[in-house]
Order: structure tokens, then C-alpha cells, then sequence
């Protein structure tokens, strides 16, 4: 068997009681939700009774998909399931962070909450829109983007799907530019224009209150979203940099297989990223973990 991935799920998956089933069946993942607490009263309650409209907002969304994913990931390890390898999608990749012990889970904490509020005050300030582009190449989209001002690719999601920022003016004409290249494109219900030039303002609010986090060296390989490859150098770039700069999750994926993954687990909120691992890779086996029953039927 090769080696085995981590990986933390990102916005968009949230919904009214994740990870509440772990909460109540393991002590691991009951101390991250209990830390969460201390930190930001009611972080439990939102991510087990939230609304929908409550979960969607970015400065919600952000801490508690951080909790879910983190409780998923000690869960495991619990049960005695420990990666050789991490990395996460987009906010996923600050559990990641405290998952290889760069920040203690407190301040990884801390950092993604700051994080969320940065980023919906860029959205309200610099409004924006994505849309999630299928059938067509990453370099085709790129093509078109092209074609528009302020218009951007983000998240280099799988061969067949790249997410694109772009103004709320454009979006209708660049869906309609991807329609007439043999595409489909899908407008999403996101509250801004993230991992793009957008975020500017919020990359530079988290940089400064980074200046009094001390990051520590992994204890887990954990791969950047930024360059693709395990962290090194700046750590704190690294990290302003991902909220700016595009997710290149395919290349990831490509690169961990590269490296002797075989088997990728996602942890924390949905299966988005499982599909998109099968669809990178057909020949690597990967689950999603995000209940107990989940992780008692793990068979590798």
C-alpha cells in the first residue's frame, strides 16, 4: 500500500448539523468543537442548528467548516488512521495547517476566523462573481478569460472544471463566451469573487495580523494551494498569498500521487473533493469522512 492523504474540505459543502454525529461518538473530535467554543461562543450550536442563510455567510462558513474538518481529521487519527500527507481546498488548507501542528489548533482557529471576517468585508467592498466551468480545458478558460477585464481563473479544480472570478457585470457574457467555446458554465452562490485580485484588501488584512503568529516547521508534509508543493520558505506569504491566488488543487493531487499517494481521504464537510481526486486520478482509491460510520467503513 502507498502512502495516505488528508484532505480538508473547503466553503460551499456547509449544511445544518455537521459533524454532530462525531461530536457525540468521539472525544477527539469533541475537544476541537469545545476549543471552538472557547474561542467564538456558539460555534457548536451554528455548525448543529445554523440555518442555511447563517452557514452561508463567509464569516460563519469559515469556522465552522474549519471545526468540521479538524474533528473529522482527529477522529481518525483516534481510531489509529495517520496521513503521511495533507493539504486542503481554499479554507481547508488552515485545518491543514493545524492538522501538521505549524499552529496550534487555538490559533488556527483564530487565524481562520480573522480570516472570514477579511474576506466578506473584501466581498462587500469589492463585489464579484464565480462561475464553475465545465467540458472545456483549463487553458480554454484561460483563453476567454482573457477576453474580459478583471476576469480571472481561481480554482484549477480537475481537467474538466476551472472556477473563475470575475465582475458581476461579466458573468453573464463570460458563461455565454464558454457556451459558444463548447462549454458550460455555472454561476455560483458565493458571497464574492475569492482567490482572485478581489481579495487584495483581505490578503493584506491577514498579513498584517499574521505579523504576531508564529508558525512552527510541519510535522506532516502539507501541501501548499499556492505552488502545489509541500510548504517551504515563507510560511506567512504562503498563507496571505492563498487568499488571492488560485487553487491549484488538480496539480495537488497530481503531485501527492507523484510522491506515493494512493489513497486520499477527505475529511471534514461533503465529497467534493473525493470527486474531484476520481476524476484526476481513476486508478487512486479515495473516501470522505465526515460521520462515524464513515470511518467504520474505511477498507483500504
Amino acid at each position: 500500500m502507498g502512502k495516505i492523504a488528508f484532505i480538508f474540505s473547503g466553503q460551499g459543502a456547509q449544511y445544518s448539523g455537521m459533524g454532530k454525529e462525531l461530536y457525540e461518538a468521539s472525544p477527539a473530535a469533541k475537544a476541537v468543537y469545545d476549543m471552538a467554543d472557547s474561542v467564538r461562543e456558539g460555534t457548536s450550536k451554528q455548525c448543529f442548528e445554523g440555518s442555511t442563510e447563517e452557514l452561508c455567510k463567509t464569516v460563519n462558513t469559515q469556522p465552522c467548516v474549519f471545526t468540521a474538518d479538524l474533528a473529522a481529521a482527529y477522529a481518525l487519527v483516534e481510531k489509529g488512521i495517520k496521513p503521511d500527507c495533507v493539504a486542503g481546498f481554499s479554507l481547508g488548507e488552515i485545518a491543514a495547517l493545524a492538522f501538521s501542528k505549524m499552529l496550534s489548533d487555538e490559533e488556527a482557529f483564530r487565524l481562520v476566523c480573522k480570516r472570514g471576517e477579511l474576506m466578506d468585508k473584501a466581498a462587500t467592498e469589492n463585489p464579484g462573481a464565480m462561475a464553475a466551468v465545465m467540458k472545456i480545458t483549463p487553458q480554454q478558460v484561460e483563453e476567454i478569460c482573457a477576453e474580459f477585464d478583471k476576469t480571472y481563473p481561481v480554482n484549477y479544480n480537475s481537467p474538466a472544471q476551472t472556477v473563475v472570478a470575475t465582475t458581476s457585470e461579466n458573468a453573464d457574457k463570460f458563461c455565454d463566451a464558454v457556451k459558444e467555446a463548447g462549454g458550460r458554465a455555472k454561476l455560483l452562490a458565493v458571497s464574492g469573487a475569492f482567490h482572485s485580485p478581489f481579495m487584495a484588501k483581505a490578503a493584506d488584512g491577514l498579513a498584517e495580523y499574521m505579523e504576531n503568529v508564529d508558525f512552527s516547521e510541519p510535522e506532516t508534509v502539507i501541501y501548499s494551494d499556492v505552488t502545489a508543493k509541500p510548504y517551504e520558505g515563507d510560511y506567512k506569504a504562503l498563507v496571505k498569498a492563498q487568499v488571492e491566488s488560485p487553487v491549484k488543487w488538480q496539480t495537488i493531487v497530481e503531485n501527492m500521487v507523484a510522491d506515493g499517494v494512493d489513497t486520499f481521504i477527505e475529511v471534514g464537510v461533503g465529497k467534493t473533493l473525493t470527486g474531484l481526486v476520481k476524476r484526476i486520478n481513476g486508478d487512486v482509491k479515495a473516501f470522505k469522512v465526515e460521520t462515524p460510520a464513515d470511518i467504520e467503513a474505511l477498507e483500504f
